[in-house]
């Protein structure tokens, strides 16, 4: 597929937005992939939901293969679920609208309380269990202080996966199953996240966070360099020292990409959700659930990636594999630039093409400002050596290749 940069309604800019503190999303404003519609909600623009649509599929053949079910539950939930689990004041950041007829509703902050009763419609028997399923939807908060960009929103995207089981055995191993995806998601992303302990709240001792370790990060992570525990701030003892072998903590900060969380039977039991064992006995459903914040991740791997100059994309979620940028108002080197974009298209590779009339280093500072992970520059010059010159995003420098030796090195 090729982009060409004439033709993207969205343009780039050098200013920063000036009510915009975090990296990502000064650097995702300025390139063009979001755009701001209020403190905590953005409109996702061609090149940001390239990449979203790119870790949602990351996301999906992680979860695939752990053999959940996707499905899509609505975003817009009635008040007498909540009711039942006890959780419509609880829940300080949802939100409420009042619907026709008096009907009082909320907007989806996690589906609990829509997927329990969704399942029990068709799990009866032990023969049923056990069973996961998982959506990717948008989500709503009404958080006091939408802050940080993509990381802290009010509307955004996230994967939430729920699991059901007949036994505490089965319930752990998936447990292990779903940190083993998550920790692949995240390595494919471009992101080493730190298996965090956390606090389990009403439903157990523990839960579990994926902190991706960043200067930049909301939270703070203890970690233990002897061996390799981690352990958000909110359950560390005193002293600061770690549980298991006593040695000093350092704490750094990070961001939280992903969560799992043993439920017990707090939901399945207020649906009076149960199954049927081989005896015909009734016994009690436990539940996990496991999320990833699909938008939240996108702020991450800016976070941890970007430079100077601007957003550096991992290859697998980069919106475009390669950046094709012809210098020079030369006809020879424009059609030349094409036929190197329509090659590596037609040899599956993804092309952003700056066919713009803009100035050579005007187009250099958009490639560094967008980030993709290799440019291929076409000038007169260039032409004359039949030659192309290479510069990987992370590189200090450019090289200098033969056309047939590029062609070559990417398999052509």
């Amino acid at each position: 597929m090729i982009l060409r940069q004439s033709q993207l309604f969205t343009k780039t800019t050098k200013e920063n937005p000036k009510d915009e503190v975090s990296t990502n999303a000064r650097l995702l404003m300025r390139a063009g992939f979001v755009s701001k519609v209020m403190a905590g909600v953005y409109s996702y623009l061609p090149l940001g939901l390239r990449v979203m649509e790119k870790i949602k599929t990351i996301v999906r053949e992680e979860m695939n293969s752990l053999g959940a079910q996707e499905i899509l539950m609505p975003a817009l939930h009635p008040k007498e679920n909540y009711e039942k689990t006890k959780r419509w004041d609880a829940i300080d950041v949802l939100f409420k609208i009042d619907g026709a007829n008096n009907k009082e509703l909320a907007l989806g902050s996690t589906h609990e309380e829509i997927v329990t009763p969704l399942v029990q419609q068709y799990v009866k028997s032990y023969k049923d269990l056990p069973l996961a399923v998982y959506q990717i939807q948008d989500k709503f908060r009404n958080e006091a202080r939408a802050k940080s960009g993509l990381l802290r929103g009010r509307e955004f995207s996230m994967k939430d996966l729920y699991s059901f089981h007949k036994t505490a055995e089965d319930f752990e191993e998936f447990y292990k199953k779903a940190a083993q995806a998550y920790h692949r998601v995240f390595e494919r992303c471009g992101m080493n996240a730190k298996y965090t302990a956390a606090d389990g709240g009403v439903f157990s001792k523990f839960s579990h966070e994926f902190q991706v370790v960043t200067p930049h990060g909301e939270d703070i992570v203890f970690s233990c360099g002897n061996c390799d525990l981690h352990t958000n701030k909110e359950i560390v003892s005193a002293d600061e020292t770690c549980e298991t072998c006593s040695e000093p903590l350092e704490s750094t900060k990070a961001i939280e990409v992903g969560n799992i969380f043993p439920l017990k039977t707090k939901f399945s039991s207020a649906f009076d959700f149960t199954y049927t064992d081989a005896d015909g006995k009734e016994q009690d459903i436990l539940m996990g659930c496991y999320g990833i914040g699909i938008s939240r991740v996108m702020g991450a791997i800016v976070e941890v990636h970007a430079d100077e100059q601007g957003m550096v994309w991992p290859a697998a979620v980069a919106p475009a594999d390669v950046h094709v940028v012809p210098v020079g108002d030369s006809e020879a080197v424009m059609k030349k630039a094409n036929e190197i974009a329509i090659t590596l298209s037609d040899h599956g590779k993804d092309v952003l093409f700056d066919d713009r009339d803009e100035r050579p280093g005007a187009k250099f500072a958009d490639s560094d400002l967008i980030g993709i992970p290799v440019r291929i520059v076409v000038s007169e010059r260039l032409l004359e050596q039949n030659a192309v010159e290479v510069k990987e995003r992370t590189a200090a420098e450019p090289t200098i290749v033969s056309e047939a030796e590029f062609y070559s090195q990417w398999g052509m």
